[in-house]
């Protein structure tokens, strides 16, 4: 009991420290809005670092309750080993509406590591579309059309 009591408590605190009050300013819902920052998007020290792949297993979209309406997509997969890192590069909507997703890992070719598969599970948010009909394309394998 005091167990669940404290899990309870712990799960609390998070959800609120996750809550950021929003500004009292009028959202432009004609432009994507695209995430501020997250772990998993290319950086300039990747530039070291030598590119590889990922194992995908499963691809969806969710769509957010919220205004404007965002979305976040979801991977499950595995990388090469454990010192692999995740990066994720969201292409803004072409002419077509098309979203491309590259997903990828970059891992460091002097470091020496356990050669075992390393799983992951990822919520990458993806931000607000402006109105219109939207393809979700995750390394050149559609996954889900949308509304913005």
């Amino acid at each position: 009991m005091k167990r669940t009591a404290i899990s309870l408590i712990a799960f609390l605190l998070l959800v609120t420290a996750c809550a950021t009050p929003t500004p009292d300013q009028p959202v432009n819902s004609d432009t994507h809005t695209a995430p501020q920052s997250n772990d998993f998007m290319p950086n300039p020290a990747d530039s070291a670092l030598t590119r590889g792949e990922v194992f995908l297993e499963a691809k969806g979209l969710a769509t957010l309750e919220s205004y404007p309406v965002q979305f976040m997509l979801q991977l499950k997969g595995e990388l090469p080993t454990p010192c692999h890192q995740l990066r994720i590069a969201v292409s803004p909507p072409d002419a077509g509406n098309k979203v491309n997703v590259d997903v990828y890992s970059v891992v460091n070719p002097a470091e020496i590591c356990i050669q075992m598969l390393a799983p992951f599970e990822v919520a990458f948010p993806l931000g607000s579309y402006p109105a219109g009909k939207y393809s979700l394309w995750v390394n050149g394998e559609m996954v889900k059309e949308f509304q913005g």
